[in-house]
């Protein structure tokens, strides 16, 4: 069975892609990406490309399709996993691991780990590389992660994440010390128009919202804020912190230049941690909270006590 449609009135000229992924939030991009390239979507009977604009009153089909499943091999790695049930699973991932396969990154990522601690207990719908995968950690940042065991807590957890009902909060060590306590960061982002592994603030990108407070600091400059985020944006603590004027220990990417011999020692990486995930189970419907203490590169730096759960 197919996906059907009709475009609403009030809804400017939109890429076909953006808009289905909008109305299918449960589908990665890549599958919805594949389906297009594969001919499957329709628009008024006809096939489009994914950037085909859309207008009100347009008719769109997108077709149910088996997702191609990659080959890939379980490997043990050691995995911090907080909680489990038959539709989901709870990590703190560590730093340096990659989440997904990707260009460098062939074997030994958190999916390797997952099929290994997970056989055949994954969900499909996140495509090929990406089995149970609903969001991501940069490969520095460590933290709280959700990954779906079941296509229904996929679908769930992706919509949920695109409504923004997900609390996540993020612990974050930066240079200097702020002047205010506390403050609402509200810039928004796009690719960088030159180093595109890179965002920048963009007034066309998108709505991007950062929550900080400062939590407290060492010798006035080594600061240790807490970060809520409203949106997900790619590198979005990064680049806000770094445009406040306080850039993330070890962000060489964002501004970060050292602090000589203020440190008792260089970081060796980005030092954000992925503090608390908040969510309602998809499928049972109760409240879950989930904690990850800050790993022990990042409490060498900062040895106070964190904020209180």
């Amino acid at each position: 069975m197919a996906e059907t449609w009709q475009v609403e009135g009030g809804v400017e000229k939109i890429r076909a892609d953006k808009w289905i992924s909008r109305k299918l939030p449960q589908f990665s991009r890549t599958h919805i990406q594949k389906a297009f390239r594969k001919g499957l979507v329709k628009v008024n009977g006809g096939r489009v490309a994914k950037s085909a604009k859309l207008k009100e009153g347009d008719v769109v089909e997108f077709p149910e399709f088996e997702i191609e499943r990659r080959d890939l091999s379980p490997v043990d790695l050691p995995l911090h996993v907080l909680f489990q049930d038959e539709h989901l699973l709870a990590l703190n991932k560590a730093s340096g691991m990659v989440v997904h396969p990707g260009a460098g990154n062939h074997d030994r990522t958190l999916v390797h780990a997952l099929l290994f601690h997970c056989p055949g207990r994954l969900s499909a719908l996140g495509g090929a590389d990406r089995p149970g995968i609903v969001h991501r950690l940069d490969r520095d940042t460590s933290g709280v992660m959700v990954v779906a065991k079941s296509d229904a807590a996929h679908r769930g957890l992706s919509a949920a994440f695109a409504a923004r009902t997900v609390g996540k909060t993020y612990l974050a060590l930066v240079a200097g010390v702020p002047e205010r306590l506390s403050g609402t960061l509200r810039k928004p982002m796009g690719r960088h128009p030159v180093h595109r592994h890179r965002m920048a603030i963009r007034q066309d990108g998108r709505n991007a919202r950062t929550d900080w407070e400062f939590v407290g600091s060492i010798r006035d400059r080594i600061s240790l804020l807490r970060c809520d985020i409203h949106t997900g944006r790619t590198h979005q603590i990064r680049l806000h912190l770094s445009d406040m004027g306080h850039p993330i220990l070890g962000d060489k990417v964002y501004g970060y230049r050292g602090l000589g011999g203020d440190l008792p020692v260089e970081p060796a990486r980005v030092m954000l941690h992925a503090w608390r995930l908040e969510l309602q189970h998809p499928l049972t419907k109760k409240n879950l909270l989930f904690v990850a203490n800050p790993p022990t590169d990042f409490r060498n730096l900062y040895p106070e006590t964190v904020p209180e759960d």
